[in-house]
């Protein structure tokens, strides 16, 4: 019967041997298998072909359709143009394991009249028997690939589950058996805890990288091949620590999941990242962890909250406002964005306007934060100042513990850049002078770690140079913490450290604006569950640098008795200045009369004036100017005292009053204290001026 499949048409033709195993695995270990694929060309020759080819380009390759076979499709290619009369297999299921290639097969070789061989039988696609039992068994093939699947996927997911399946160790852990390990080096190790120490220090992934960048320090990092090297860190390789929990001692599997993409190259796996309820097994304390479980879900969910998402406050930037990220619109329930305005771009504004920008929706609120920020500083003050103190101490502590990390990890650099160097000495001190090629080899090696060391020495030079240690005074430390205000004000703090000591306290901020009243109405959720409103008048364009009311009003009366020329000496002489932080000028001092419609002071045509300074109203009493301040000073006339370093002022007409006239007769009455200069009494000394 089986003679009757192989008739002499195809005998004249060539025969295929088509030789694949799935795996490198099989082709390096399961050497038997190997061997009876090749042992099938003694069949072909037993049935009669002349010329066999053999076709094995496909070992290592799985056939269930996933990967291109090279060797099979030639060998296609050879049977649609008639020149096979017959491809052999051990297995018909080493052909293919998917309907698609299987069914292509066969459908070729009953066209061209080409049969099939396996090491138990024939068969003859144009024979609709065979047909069928091809047809099965390439059923059968595929279900059965999927069965082994199944079951070794099972496996793999039970032994997942109980926490010992160990595929591969990140940078810092080994494999020890079915659990992990930290790595035995312990410049490895005080680099990663470095990593999770500076990212909780700063708050960000970013900052912590760009720490490590100022500093020149690298990380370890693991090649393809698992080979560690020291690399310039990036910011991909931070966050990998930061959201692997194998880092935090737990044990973590099923955290992504592959998907089958296609694009113009061809079909392509997508490696896509999956929510935390789906994974299939998280078990903390599983090993020794880099940080404990609860120290790293913390420092997690800070990275992840520094996302501008609708759902998490941001990352604190540089600039000036304090509510970024934290303020909420009380009508629509958006986050208000910011933007800055003025000559310098320093002055922020908070507005409503997602929903405009988003849907044509029209805007909410809109207001300028220097008042809004002003209020929550003060609420921040009280909130704080009592604990000041005592933080600012147990600071000045900390800080006299803490150890310059950055040149610890430069001194590990440099011990491993001497060993690396003293290993290539003794490799070369041990080779043969007279062999040049090996000895240059080594000699180059040597000097190229004799620079590396060079190199970590100059940079521990100038990190110390940069960095010197300061000598800390726990009693400016307290007068600091006293003075917090002054502390928050200084240029010198910086307004990301600002944001991190306000979003620790405050969890959101609701604010609107209460039309009828013309008020700003700021809802502050404390972190402790505490809420409380601040009402604030709405700030009309500009009077933010508006000058101090008090100084208006003083310069409304010093305009009584002088020009604007010694108004604004006197004004410089108190320390004050204007709405823009600017020194008085006769021209400033007259354009704010001149918009506050101050009269100018103008001498009086009979000379006598309606407003006199202390001296002017001692010679109209006839007493000394020493007299008459005391006598204002303790409220027995009435007088002005704009500035506490500045004139008197009185009215010409209080010193007509009976109070005047009895403080003159007091001053006259007492013969130790001359009351006044007399008229008549001539002087020693010429007047000089």
């Amino acid at each position: 019967m089986i003679a009757d499949k192989i008739g002499p048409h195809h005998l004249e033709r060539k025969a295929i041997l088509y030789v694949r195993q799935s795996s490198a695995h099989q082709v390096l270990h399961n050497r038997e298998s190997g061997a009876l694929q090749y042992a099938m060309r003694d069949r072909l020759t037993a049935l009669g072909f002349t010329e066999i080819e053999v076709i094995d380009e496909d070992l290592g390759r799985s056939a269930a359709g996933g990967v291109q076979r090279v060797g099979f499709e030639r060998m296609v290619a050879e049977v649609c143009l008639g020149k096979v009369g017959a491809v052999c297999a051990r297995e018909v299921s080493r052909f293919a394991r998917n309907s698609r290639d299987w069914q292509q097969l066969i459908e070729m070789c009953r066209v061209v009249d080409t049969v099939l061989v396996d090491h138990e039988t024939i068969y003859a696609p144009r024979h609709g028997n065979d047909r069928l039992l091809l047809g099965l068994k390439g059923s059968l093939n595929e279900y059965e690939l999927d069965l082994l699947r199944q079951r070794s996927l099972s496996a793999r997911y039970e032994k997942a589950r109980r926490g010992e399946l160990v595929v591969a160790a990140p940078v810092g852990f080994v494999k020890a058996g079915d659990r992990y390990e930290k790595d035995p080096d312990r410049r490895v190790q005080a680099a990663i805890s470095l990593t999770f120490d500076k990212i909780e220090e700063l708050g960000s992934a970013r900052q912590a990288l760009l720490w490590f960048h100022e500093h020149n320090l690298d990380l370890p990092t693991k090649q393809m091949n698992g080979d560690m090297v020291w690399r310039r860190p990036n910011y991909a390789s931070l966050h990998r620590m930061v959201e692997n929990p194998v880092y935090g001692g737990a044990y973590a599997y099923g955290r992504t999941a592959a998907a089958t993409g296609y694009a113009v190259k061809g079909v392509g796996v997508k490696i896509r990242r999956k929510a935390r309820a789906d994974w299939l097994a998280l078990k903390p304390g599983a090993h020794d962890g880099y940080v404990s479980w609860e120290r790293f879900e913390a420092i997690r969910t800070m990275v992840s909250g520094n996302v501008p998402t609708s759902r998490h406050h941001g990352a604190p930037k540089h600039g000036d406002a304090l509510l970024a990220g934290l303020i909420r619109c009380r009508r629509c329930g958006r986050k208000l964005t910011l933007r800055y305005s003025g000559a310098q771009h320093h002055i922020p504004r908070y507005s409503c306007t997602r929903g405009w920008m988003d849907n044509g929706e029209p805007r909410c609120i809109a207001f300028g934060g220097l008042r809004v920020d002003d209020a929550i500083e003060e609420a921040l003050f009280g909130v704080v100042g009592p604990g000041a103190v005592a933080a600012s101490m147990a600071a000045a502590e900390q800080a006299a513990q803490l150890r310059d990390q950055a040149r610890e990890a430069l001194g590990r650099d440099l011990e491993a850049a001497r060993y690396t160097a003293d290993r290539a000495f003794r490799q070369y001190d041990a080779a043969d002078p007279a062999n040049r090629l090996v000895a240059g080899e080594l000699e180059a090696r040597w000097n190229q770690a004799l620079a590396r060391v060079a190199e970590v020495e100059s940079k521990i030079v100038a990190h110390e140079a940069a960095s010197p240690t300061p000598a800390i005074d726990p009693a400016a430390l307290a007068l600091l913490g006293a003075n917090l205000e002054t502390v928050w004000s200084a240029p010198t703090t910086d307004a990301r450290l600002k944001k991190r000591i306000v979003r620790a306290l405050i969890h959101e901020v609701i604010a609107d604006i209460d039309d009828a009243a013309s008020e700003i109405v700021v809802v502050v959720h404390w972190s402790g569950g505490v809420h409380s409103e601040i009402r604030l008048p709405k700030r009309r364009r500009g009077q933010r640098n508006s000058t101090s009311a008090d100084v208006i009003a003083a310069v409304r009366e010093l305009a009584l008795i002088a020009s604007d020329d010694l108004i604004a000496g006197l004004l410089n002489r108190n320390g004050l200045q204007t709405g823009h932080g600017n020194r008085w000028t006769r021209e400033r001092v007259t354009a704010l009369r001149s918009h506050h419609r101050i009269s100018v002071f103008r001498a009086a045509d009979d000379g006598v004036e309606p407003w006199l300074n202390l001296s002017d109203a001692a010679r109209v009493l006839k007493i000394a100017p020493k007299t008459l301040r005391l006598a204002a000073e303790a409220g027995e006339i009435e007088a002005r005292h704009p500035l506490s370093d500045g004139p008197w002022i009185f009215a010409r007409a209080a010193l007509a009053a009976d109070g005047a006239k009895s403080i003159a007769e007091r001053a006259r009455r007492k013969a130790r204290y001359p009351a006044g200069p007399d008229c008549d009494q001539q002087t020693l000394f010429p007047s000089m001026t």
